[in-house]
Formats: structure tokens, sequence, C-alpha cells
């Protein structure tokens, strides 16, 4: 129970990865909010989950959308421990020139963007208790980039980096700010990286993965609610990969 008492907001909380998280933060005694633009999803996951969880509907490119939930999960939980930004999308491979605008503003306004307006929103709420955990989920990608996925690449650099300045400058109000780099997994965004989802093309992505599996959302569960835990406490500005050795 090492989340014992703390509230959470998961972004993109009702598939994936995001879900992974979000049932491994309420075995481990949290209260959270699964947040996310498929309202259906969301609280059907929500009402298995019991009255631990809350449902969110919420598109996180959207400034006034993320306003409302945190403004929600303040209200309802009084008070915001940990933020994930977990909400993602990618855009379909192809050659950096060939992504259509309106696919890269996609990619920007919910990789990126998204970070920008839940910090604005939640947080000033952490300084002033002089506590608090964010975690981006970020990706490989960003580190060890594949052809043909160039902004999505670039997005999770990006997000990569502003983890790093977020710990610097939130440091001293008692604010952490780490990463998670998963590997292609076992995801609704799976097809979207590959392609196409064949078993030649599943078997070329497993070739560059020493541990030879795709990634679980339970794989991110577990690395998120350690670093989100008190048994983190000394850790921030960390982009852990979660990638069965993918990027060495």
């Amino acid at each position: 129970m090492k989340l014992k008492g703390k509230s959470a907001i998961v972004t993109g909380g009702a598939s994936g990865f995001g879900a992974g998280i979000v049932h491994k933060f309420l075995a481990e005694g949290a209260h959270v909010m699964i947040a996310d633009i498929n309202s259906d999803a969301a609280h059907d996951m929500a009402a298995a989950c019991g009255d631990v969880a809350i449902a969110q509907t919420v598109d996180v490119s959207d400034r006034a959308s993320v306003e409302t939930m945190a403004r929600t999960a303040l209200e309802h939980f009084g008070q915001v421990d940990i933020l994930i930004n977990n909400a993602g999308i990618t855009h379909l491979p192809a050659p950096l020139e060939a992504v259509s605008e309106d696919d890269f503003d996609r990619v920007f306004n919910v990789n990126m963007k998204s970070v920008y307006l839940t910090a604005q929103a939640l947080v000033p709420h952490m300084k002033s208790r002089k506590s608090g955990a964010i975690l981006n989920v970020a990706s490989t990608a960003g580190v060890s980039p594949r052809p043909n996925l160039n902004w999505y690449n670039a997005s999770k650099g990006w997000m990569i980096t502003a983890t790093r300045t977020m710990a610097v400058e939130l440091a001293p109000y008692g604010v952490r700010v780490n990463a998670i780099n998963p590997v292609a997994g076992e995801t609704p965004l799976l097809k979207s990286f590959m392609g196409e989802d064949t078993p030649e093309i599943r078997a070329k992505f497993l070739s560059t993965i020493p541990l030879g599996r795709f990634s679980q959302p339970e794989d991110m569960g577990n690395a998120a609610a350690f670093l989100c835990s008190d048994e983190a406490s000394m850790i921030t500005g960390v982009a852990m990969e979660v990638d069965g050795g993918r990027c060495i």
C-alpha cells in the first residue's frame, strides 16, 4: 500500500498503459481520477473499480477541459498528490515530409501542449502544499528514434526535456517530476506505430527488444507506482527506460 492516502489523476487512464497505471495505483491504496477523452470507457472503468475511482471526460489539448478536470479532482479529493501525463497519440508511419499538418498539430497538442496545460492547472496547487509528484509517460522514441515516426519521436524527446527542466524548477517546492520511457507495448497505439499488425512486422519490432517481448500496461503501472511513491523521494528529473533493453 505504498500509495495509501494519495490522490492521483491519470490522463488517458481508460486504456493501455494508463489503465495499467490506474489498476496498480488502486492496488497500492490510492484514489484515482480516470481522465480520458473516451467518456464511456472512463465511466465504465471507474464503475468497475468502486468508490476509490472517479471518471472525468477530458481533452488534454484543450485548456478549458483540463481546467475542469483539475477543478473537479480538487473538489472531489481535496488535494491532488500525483499527476500522470499519460494521454498520447502518434501519426501513422510516413516519411517526415509526408506527415500532414493536421496530424502534426494533433501530436503537438496531445503529447506536448497537454503537459503545459496540466502544469498550469495543477502546479500552483502542488507548490502551495510543498508536495507532489508528476510523471510524464514519454517513450523510447525520444531516446532512440525509429524511422518514419519523426514528429512523434520529437514530441517524446520534448517530453523528456520538459520533465528535466520541470524537475529542476520545482524541486525547491518539494515537487518531483519524472518520466518513464516505454517501448512499444500491447496497447491500442501499437498498430499505429507499426502501420499494420502482421506477424512479420511484430517480429521485426520484437527483434529490437533484447528481452524479446512488448511492454505491458502492468510494467508501466509498476514503474509509475515506484516513482510516485515516497520510496522514490530522492528521485527527480529521471526518464526511466521501461523497455526490455531497447535503448541499450
